[in-house]
This record gives C-alpha cells, sequence and structure tokens, in this order.
C-alpha cells in the first residue's frame, strides 16, 4: 500500500512539474535569465526611485545658486562638483530623473495610445482606411525623428509639454506600422472569425481579441521607445528647444556645461553620464523583454 501511494505521488508531482506555464510566467522566467536585461531593470528601477524620491535623495536643491562654490571640481561637500551658477550637479542630476521619466513615459504612452488605435483600424478594416493611415504614417516617416520634433517644436514653443507632444507625434508611426503588421496576422485567426460569426462587434473584437494578442511586442515597443524619447528629450533642451532655465534637465545641464568643457569636464561629463545610463537601461531591458516575449524562444 505505502508502495502504491509513493508511485501515485510521483506521477502526481511528475505531471505538475509537467504542466506548461503561462506565456507570462514563462516570459518571466526567461527575463530573470537574462543578465543584461536584469542589469537594464535595475538601472530603470534605480532611476525611478531617483526621480519619484528626489527631494528625500539629493542633498541640495537643485535651482538655488551659490556663485561663490561656481564651477567647483568633485569634493566630499559636492560629491560630482558645482555648475557655473554654484548648484551641486548630484542634487540636479537626481531631480532631472524625475523630468526625463516623465517626458519618457508620456511620450512613449501617448505615441502608443495613438498608434494602436491607428494600427488596429488600419489593419482591421483595411481598404481606405488603410491606406489613408498608412499613407499619412509615410509622410511623417519621410521626415527625420529628430527634426519632425524640431519643427513641432518650432510651431508650438518650447517647453517640457511641448516635448512631450514632439516625442508622442514623431513616434506614432512606428507604433502604427508594428501595430498594423500584428493585426494583419492575426485577423484571420480562428478566435476571430468565430467571434465575427456569433455577431460581435468590430470594436469589441478588437478589444477583447486582437489588441490582447498584440500587447506583447507593444510593450518591447514602448520599453525601447522610452530611451529614444529621452535621448530626444535632451538633444531638444540641448538646442535651447526643450526644458528652459533653471529647469534640471540633463539635456539642459548639458548645453550649460559645453562652454566649460575644457577647464572644467566635470559640469557636462555627469550629465552625460547620466543620459547614457538611462538609455541604456531601457535598450538593455527592451532587448530581454523582446527575447522573453517571442513565442518562439518557448520552443
Amino acid at each position: 500500500m505505502t508502495t502504491a501511494n509513493a508511485t501515485a505521488s510521483a506521477a502526481a508531482t511528475l505531471t505538475l512539474s509537467q504542466r506548461p506555464r503561462s506565456l507570462w510566467r514563462d516570459a518571466w522566467a526567461r527575463l530573470v535569465r537574462n543578465r543584461a536585461a536584469v542589469f537594464g531593470g535595475v538601472i530603470v528601477l534605480l532611476l525611478i526611485i531617483a526621480g519619484l524620491a528626489a527631494p528625500l535623495l539629493a542633498p541640495y536643491s537643485p535651482i538655488k545658486q551659490d556663485l561663490r562654490n561656481s564651477v567647483k571640481p568633485p569634493s566630499i561637500e559636492h560629491l560630482l562638483g558645482t555648475d557655473v551658477h554654484g548648484r551641486d550637479i548630484l542634487s540636479r542630476i537626481i531631480h532631472g530623473a524625475a523630468y526625463s521619466l516623465r517626458i519618457g513615459f508620456l511620450g512613449a504612452f501617448l505615441a502608443g495610445l495613438i498608434g494602436s488605435v491607428l494600427g488596429l483600424i488600419s489593419g482591421y478594416y483595411g481598404g481606405i482606411a488603410d491606406l489613408l493611415v498608412m499613407r499619412l504614417m509615410d509622410i511623417l516617416l519621410a521626415f527625420p525623428g529628430l527634426l519632425l520634433a524640431i519643427a513641432i517644436i518650432a510651431a508650438i514653443g518650447p517647453g517640457l509639454n511641448n516635448v512631450i507632444i514632439a516625442v508622442a507625434i514623431f513616434s506614432v508611426p512606428t507604433f502604427t506600422r508594428v501595430v498594423r503588421g500584428s493585426v494583419l496576422s492575426v485577423r484571420q485567426n480562428e478566435y476571430v472569425v468565430a467571434a465575427r460569426t456569433v455577431g460581435a462587434t468590430d470594436s469589441r473584437i478588437m478589444r477583447l481579441h486582437l489588441f490582447p494578442n498584440i500587447l506583447a511586442p507593444l510593450i518591447v515597443l514602448v520599453t525601447m521607445r522610452i530611451a529614444t524619447a529621452i535621448l530626444t528629450a535632451a538633444s531638444l533642451s540641448f538646442l535651447g528647444l526643450g526644458a528652459q532655465p533653471p529647469t534640471p534637465e540633463w539635456g539642459a545641464m548639458l548645453s550649460d556645461g559645453r562652454d566649460y568643457l575644457v577647464l572644467t569636464p566635470h559640469v557636462a561629463t555627469f550629465p552625460g553620464l547620466a543620459i547614457l545610463l538611462a538609455v541604456l537601461g531601457f535598450n538593455l531591458l527592451g532587448d530581454g523583454l523582446r527575447d522573453a516575449l517571442d513565442p518562439r524562444m518557448r520552443l
């Protein structure tokens, strides 16, 4: 009897161990095994903590000037030194994380929202709707991303909110094309045909049957477009079209330090490193998510 019970218990354990995991659990297991993705995720997590807790983490005010300590090199008092106005660079970088993440997340979210709607409509309906949407995207793609963002800022004026709008607009074509391609590949699947057969409306099919099945590539694209948005925002601020003084945005800090690059390189070096780490973190995390969410990696 004991032997029979042991055999049954072993068989049950084997059955449970062989039970297939869900796509999301399997993706998470692959993601945490990817060292580069984990490293990128740690960088992103630290940036989010810095942005949310900036008033608690920053040792000094990011905007208060102290001209007696102008362009001081790194020291115990100021770990990353001070800028030309005597402001603590470490404090400004910590506070700048909030601005960069705000631009990155909101810009990518707005672009993803608009691009997803346009891509769903274009891929699902086809015909004239597909023609109009894709020709509009082709027009936007004809301009280099940064040049298009500069043109938008020139039209609506500088400022952080306008930078978010500019970043979202030039990112929309990428989301639209990715979503459209994903919809074209899944709209003829049996579950979509069955939903249409039983009388489901087009909006219900797109919302409940198509969108959840294109969510994986959309998540990857959002993650990687956040890095592009941060870099674009820094470029616009460097040109004077983004954040305005005394906002502690990384691109603006980099612009302030370019005139002192030879004599006091720390003024521009540390904001540049902050931009580098932020972009690297989101790109590594995006690459890891792409590999983890690829169904072919489950084979």
